[in-house]
């Protein structure tokens, strides 16, 4: 993946360091825990100055997470709560998405900034914001202060690193690794939860 990232950082500088880390929060496997150390070392030779590197980065950040959030929000809570109740829906059910529900409503400020922190969650979490309407400006504000944590975080660490920047995927890939596998067997829990109370008659 590094093949073509150096290429489109190298030409757009710090264009590109945004229109990639947008993608990253529409297709999860374009690592931005690559692209951003990438950025800091970039910027540490005089390519690219830190500091639009990283408003860069939010901003194309804050763009994804928007876009998503306008899904979210278009698809809406009575949608999805129809499409729960249908059994070949198999995501979730009706019960599960009023607890979902309750659950965002009281802590949905924390868990927008911490996912934002958390490989594949950060690119997911504002789906559910989007369906549970959260207030766009909180919304935005939330994702912009997590968004520019991880993103100065990351281009800090390729700064500090310069040429063995690419060390940083050796830790964080693990972690994208077990979240993705955590969020899955999520899924077919809940999957299989409904297909059983279906089996049994029940809703």
């Amino acid at each position: 993946m590094t093949d073509w990232i150096f290429p489109v950082i190298d030409k757009l500088g710090p264009t590109g360091v945004g229109v990639l880390v947008l993608l990253e929060n529409l297709i999860p496997p374009i690592p931005s825990e690559v692209v951003l150390p990438l950025a800091g070392f970039r910027a540490r030779t005089g390519a690219m100055h830190p500091v639009i590197i990283w408003a860069a980065a939010t901003a194309g950040s804050l763009l994804g997470a928007l876009l998503l959030y306008g899904l979210g929000a278009w698809i809406g809570y009575d949608r999805l709560h129809r499409l729960a109740e249908q059994r070949w829906f198999l995501l979730t059910s009706p019960a599960d998405l009023d607890r979902g529900r309750r659950l965002f409503d009281r802590h949905g400020a924390w868990i927008v900034v911490v996912a934002r922190c958390v490989p594949v969650l950060r690119s997911l979490i504002s789906l559910p914001a989007g369906v549970a309407r959260m207030p766009l400006f909180r919304f935005a504000t939330l994702t912009t202060a997590g968004a520019g944590t991880w993103n100065a975080v990351f281009i800090t660490v390729g700064w500090l690193l310069a040429d063995n920047w690419h060390q940083v995927g050796t830790y964080t890939r693990p972690a994208g690794i077990a979240m993705t596998i955590v969020i899955g067997v999520a899924v077919a829990f809940l999957a299989g939860r409904k297909l059983r109370n279906h089996s049994r008659g029940e809703d």
